[in-house]
């Protein structure tokens, strides 16, 4: 079966999770601070997360382009990039992040705008939409070192699945050499010299990562939550094409959307290269778990889907995978236990293959490994999840289960393509959000 269900008998029971600003996140020195105008105070809304993006200290080799980089990080430079939201709305509000900053974040102005033709990764802008941001209603703010910030809310109305630009100019950059960011965008960021917010395109230079921006917030019914992803770079979209949003999680939220699953967004909190015990890029999900799901806006569903770094990254002797599968489960145990009280429902998803010439990962005894972790998984994880979706099965080769199958190898044996991530997205069990799902 592709939908395994834990053992015990448990309804779902869809609790809202409303989270206190008490909740803090690995790495925060400081509270996300919406402004002091944040919002009407419509006794039937809230601030939804309609599109994340993981915060991580941006590699050297993934700093933006010569001269927007070196002594000070965008200095007198103009970084124009487009997010891709998942539920309509009329009134958004954005974070803007300088967590791994080595130094004070000055925001000189923002802006936001429909992007030409409504396309992912592109410089252009459709003037007539474009609105100024602004931060307890001024156009600058300096956003600490360690903190982050939201700009105040915005009306702007945006369709479901809509692409959004948001331009940003610092006058004097950020100094040093360590920026937030994200490197597996997937999507172009257009940076030029001097002050072109307004300008109808931006053609310095470009850049396939994100930086500074972790959240775009909607103002939502409170019938309206989100779903929070925690992975690796299979849910980031590796093996997926730039700006074409076909990264499974993009694919997911379409079926979604076109089934009339419409007030549930999907928030994508994956980076390639992460781990959930140590080491890996960007925090830890063990460390990292507080921050990108507890404290995300309207968060109502967590799934976990990640572990194939921890165990592919782990010598192959038996000893050691047995320890690294121990702790994973007891990592996961965790991370679903305080969920939980949180009042969220939490899905876990079953690691995917890696085996197959070529693949580093790949080895009997790690997948072995695997075969362990998935199958407390599957079993219920000892109560901590809601549900378990199959995803391992769902890209399998049916003749040899630790490999995926030929029409879903992304090419190294590990990721899948974009026809794996689509089946992913087509095979998800999309009743986990329908509130008279009975766990049987």
């Amino acid at each position: 079966m592709d939908f395994m269900l834990p053992n015990k008998l448990r309804s779902l029971s869809f609790k809202s999770s409303i989270l206190t600003a008490c909740l803090l996140g690995w790495g925060i020195t400081a509270a996300a601070r919406p402004t002091h105008n944040v919002v009407r105070q419509d006794e039937d809304s809230h601030w939804v997360a309609t599109w994340t993006s993981m915060p991580q200290l941006v590699e050297p080799n993934n700093l933006p382009p010569s001269p927007f980089s070196g002594s000070a990080a965008f200095k007198d430079a103009t970084l124009r990039q487009t997010l891709h939201l998942s539920i309509g709305a009329e009134r958004l509000r954005f974070q803007i992040s300088n967590t791994f900053g080595g130094s004070d974040l000055p925001i000189t102005e923002a802006s936001l705008a429909l992007p030409t033709g409504g396309k992912a990764g592109v410089n252009g802008i459709d003037e007539t939409t474009l609105k100024s941001l602004t931060f307890n209603g001024s156009s600058l703010v300096t956003i600490p070192r360690g903190e982050v910030i939201y700009t105040d809310p915005v009306d702007f109305k945006v369709d479901p699945q809509a692409m959004i630009t948001v331009s940003l100019y610092s006058q004097a950059g950020q100094s040093g050499s360590s920026i937030t960011g994200h490197p597996g965008s997937r999507t172009t960021s257009w940076m030029q010299q001097g002050n072109h917010l307004n300008s109808s395109t931006v053609t310095g230079a470009s850049t396939a990562h994100w930086y500074f921006l972790t959240a775009v917030e909607a103002w939502a019914p409170m019938t309206t939550a989100s779903l929070v992803i925690l992975g690796d770079s299979i849910t980031d979209g590796r093996g997926s094409d730039d700006n074409a949003n076909n990264r499974w999680p993009d694919l997911l939220l379409a079926r979604m959307q076109k089934e009339g699953i419409t007030n549930v967004a999907v928030c994508n909190q994956a980076a390639g290269g992460n781990t959930v015990l140590t080491g890996g890029l960007g925090p830890p999900l063990i460390q990292r778990y507080k921050r990108d799901l507890l404290t995300t806006a309207g968060v109502k569903y967590a799934l976990i889907f990640e572990g194939v770094n921890d165990i592919g990254g782990g010598s192959a002797d038996s000893g050691t995978q047995s320890r690294i599968g121990t702790s994973l489960t007891s990592s996961f145990k965790t991370i679903a236990t305080e969920a939980k009280a949180a009042g969220l429902t939490v899905f876990g998803a079953t690691i995917t293959p890696f085996g197959g010439n070529g693949q580093s990962y790949s080895n009997p005894t790690r997948d072995q490994a695997r075969q362990t972790v998935n199958k407390w998984i599957l079993d219920g994880g000892d109560g901590s999840f809601d549900a378990a979706i199959d995803f391992a099965t769902f890209v399998a080769n049916p003749s040899n289960a630790a490999n995926l199958a030929t029409q879903y190898d992304g090419g190294d044996h590990l990721h899948p393509n974009v026809a794996g991530y689509q089946e992913i997205a087509d095979q998800f069990p999309l009743d986990i959000f329908t509130s008279n799902a009975t766990l049987v």
